[in-house]
């Protein structure tokens, strides 16, 4: 009779066998035959029931190692440029496996979320260090979807939040996570094969709660553009082990009275500024402007956990109930925030204007700050209006005029400048404190704002000014001039209003403020505003400077905010090392990363711009819910072939009118005009006209908002071939049964909008115009 092994025995040969693992090559390893066989599976069961191994596919591996061939998911590179890996398939316990990737000449480029499958080599067997060397890409990382979850009997369905979906997708009955009936959840992609009824499969990964919660609202546009807002333990650790910075090393700038001003519910302040008079006789009238930043490159240093998390998110990104940011808030609501009264690091630039508003010179200093005063712009610019109270009274005369004066003359230079003067009022979604829309108000903008948008870019442009000047690599903030082919159609836009814009000339930014002026005022100026923003490209970065269209400026970068933008930390690392400050500026694996970086910061800022406009018609759609029924006025901001978008003027929200719900009529869409012409009728309809509708659906988990249109002002009709012109053109009426007259026979109170339109608003993707 064959002995049996004990069970270190049996651990000891699977470890140095991981490719021999099954219950028949271990009974033959060790001469196990007859009914020795029996007592053998005994044994290995009780291992598998202690943890010791694990049991897959009729084989045997110990669970605290990986198998020599498995799937893994490809990270970041990291500060060296090194390519790690996570296992997909560890079930181990304690620290996760370090996957470090061994590429070779003839492998293909690994990028972010990959999927491979490697061979790996134990490199440190206690620590779980690998090296894995690749066999073959088997694709990205999963597609994601959010969506909620609807229980059936065999598993359940998800049915996609998203405006831009309505395919559903089908979960397993094992692949539901605990997932309740009408839960919000997030899933992946199980299988990229369809089922039978040709749905894609899913696995539920995480639930999201309740989606009627408002405070769910900000909570899908998160989940849904994958917005990461946990911080990993690491990088927690790593920023509540930061000290608040001494002098050493740095200017002592605590005497100077340089304040913040900012907005009454701001958390964090990453900037502060001091004006005074110039008293150099050969700069009469001239000023000198102090702008100080938070020293972030200070705490967050190249290469570390921190540093990584930060470029990772790219951005901190802001919605009505909460704020995801880039950094922890050990650093941005506390050490690296110019608290009053406190010191803190800082990089600061000093500015000499003259009378005009021209910068003379500027020098930048690390120094070390005490900000006297942390103020809101209402109250600056109550004090400035002749209602100063305890806190702004005694910081009028030194500290409040000096900075009025010098932004008159910064306001001068602009004029002479003629950046792009878009007058498009921005609103702001008010919630109460249990997260429900409350109002949707106008922001007001005062001189107090535009005072620190001034010296914010004048110290912008003396960041780029300098780094260009010592040859420093950096990332330009960059806005190209329009496209040829958007700015005819803007063109046409404008000879449609009358109004004219230059041709046949380089175009300049005060040829469009002078359309801008010539349509302030008139019923069509708000379309003229949105044709011109429309008409622009958009902004972003890049390690080459191809100026700034929209500012009218030759060289600019992002310098005043490195709390909640990454770019700005780059810039400021840059003029660390430009200046010879410590070892924390730039390093030279940053430098060979740049071109990365700035496509990677300037994706994840359009992410978080598309996340915080979908939670915004969120709230707007949950705001206006109990309003079924109501009738609104707005103007026509959009038209596509399935339909017209009207923004109404009470809220600003986006919705949509189905194409079909206009009448009984084929209408013509002109996708170069943006028109849709009636076949039967000749009524066209343009961008701009003035409309009321009636509100008659308003989804808050799609945002989609639809409407039926009850008035039409300035109905012009066309001529069909064949057609005469109907009457009753003048203005679009509504009819006793609710159609419009001229349109055909009167439908019934049900009308078609209300039937439809909620699978149509989820339709209504990324047709809807946006700022920026």
């Amino acid at each position: 009779m064959s002995t049996l092994p004990s069970k270190a025995e049996i651990l000891d040969w699977i470890s140095a066998h991981p490719t021999q693992n099954s219950k028949r090559e271990i009974a033959k390893a060790f001469g196990i035959k007859g009914a020795t066989r029996i007592d053998l599976k005994r044994l290995l069961k009780e291992l598998e029931s202690e943890g010791h191994l694990e049991k897959r596919h009729k084989t045997y591996r110990d669970p605290d190692r990986l198998p020599p061939v498995t799937v893994l998911q490809v990270k970041a590179p990291d500060e060296n440029g090194d390519i790690y890996a996570q296992p997909l398939e560890w079930h181990g316990e304690g620290v996760e496996p370090v996957v470090l990737m061994v590429p070779r000449a003839t492998d293909p480029a690994l990028g972010e979320g990959d999927r491979i499958l490697a061979k790996l080599q134990v490199v440190h067997e206690e620590d779980h260090n690998y090296e894995a060397r690749l066999i073959r890409k088997i694709g990205l990382s999963p597609r994601k979807v959010v969506g909620i979850f609807r229980k059936n009997a065999e598993g359940g369905r998800i049915v996609p939040i998203d405006k831009g979906s309505d395919k559903e997708w089908t979960v397993a009955p094992d692949a539901t996570h605990g997932a309740q009936e009408g839960e919000l959840v997030e899933a992946e992609q199980a299988s990229p094969r369809a089922t039978r009824l040709g749905l894609p499969k899913a696995r539920i990964v995480a639930r999201l709660g309740d989606p009627s919660e408002p405070r769910a609202v900000s909570l899908i546009a998160i989940h849904q553009h994958g917005i990461p807002d946990d911080f990993p333990a690491e990088v927690l650790a790593e920023a509540d082990r930061m000290k608040p910075a001494g002098l050493k090393g740095r200017e002592d700038l605590r005497d100077l009275p340089l304040v913040t001003i900012d907005p009454a519910d701001a958390r964090d302040h990453d900037d502060a500024v001091y004006a005074e008079a110039d008293d150099d006789p050969k700069n009469p009238g001239g000023h000198v402007v102090w702008v100080a930043i938070a020293d972030v490159a200070h705490y967050v240093r190249p290469g570390s956990v921190l540093d990584r998390e930060a470029r990772r998110r790219g951005n901190s990104s802001y919605f009505p109930d909460r704020v995801v940011p880039m950094l922890p808030d050990r650093l941005s609501g506390d050490l690296c925030s110019l608290h009053e009264g406190v010191p803190r690091a800082c990089l600061a630039v000093r500015m000499v204007i003259d009378a005009e508003g021209a910068k003379r010179s500027h020098r930048f200093v690390r120094g070390l700050m005490r900000s006297p005063a942390s103020l809101t712009y209402g109250e600056v610019q109550a004090a400035m209006d002749g209602a100063p109270d305890d806190r702004t009274g005694p910081l009028l005369d030194p500290v409040i005029r000096p900075l009025y004066a010098a932004y008159a003359a910064l306001k001068a230079a602009r004029e002479r400048r003629q950046p792009l003067d878009l007058d498009l009022p921005e609103r702001r979604v008010m919630l109460n404190a249990e997260g429900k829309v409350v109002s949707v108000n106008f922001v007001e903008r005062l001189d107090a704002h535009r005072l620190i948008e001034e010296f914010m870019v004048l110290a912008n442009v003396a960041a780029a000014e300098t780094l260009t000047a010592k040859r420093t690599p950096l990332l330009f903030r960059v806005h190209e001039e329009p496209p040829p082919e958007k700015l005819e159609a803007l063109r046409e836009t404008a000879e449609a209003a009358g109004l004219v814009l230059a041709k046949g000339q380089v175009l300049q930014t005060r040829h469009l403020n002078k359309l801008l002026h010539d349509a302030a005022g008139r019923d069509d100026a708000e379309l003229i505003n949105i044709s011109t923003l429309r008409s622009m490209t958009q902004a972003y970065y890049s390690p080459e400077n191809f100026g700034h269209f929209g500012l009218a400026l030759k060289n600019y970068a992002h310098f005043t905010s490195p709390i909640r933008r990454y770019s700005d930390l780059i810039v400021h690392r840059g003029l660390i090392a430009a200046h010879g400050w410590g070892d924390d500026g730039l390093s030279v694996q940053e430098i060979e990363q740049l071109e990365k970086t700035a496509q990677h910061i300037s994706d994840t800022e359009r992410r978080s711009m598309i996340a915080e406009r979908d939670t915004t018609d969120r709230y707007l759609a949950a705001y206006l819910s109990d309003r079924l029924g109501a009738e609104f006025g707005g103007r026509i901001s959009g038209i596509a072939r399935f339909g017209v978008f009207v923004k109404l003027d009470e809220t600003g929200a986006d919705g949509l009118v189905p194409i079909r719900s206009l009448g009984n009529e084929f209408f013509h869409f002109d996708a170069d005009a943006g028109t849709l012409m009636g076949s039967d009728t000749g009524l066209l309809i343009t961008l701009g006209q003035r409309v009321k509708v009636r509100l008659v659906e308003a989804a808050p988990v799609t945002g989609g908002i639809g409407l039926e249109l009850l008035e039409l002002e300035n109905a012009e009709i066309a001529k069909p071939r064949g057609h005469r012109k109907p009457a009753g053109f003048g203005r679009f009426r509504k009819s006793p049964g609710g159609s419009p007259k001229g349109k055909g026979p009167a439908r019934p109170k049900e009308t078609v909008a209300r039937k439809k339109t909620a699978k149509t608003a989820r339709k209504v993707s990324r047709s809807r115009p946006t700022k920026g």
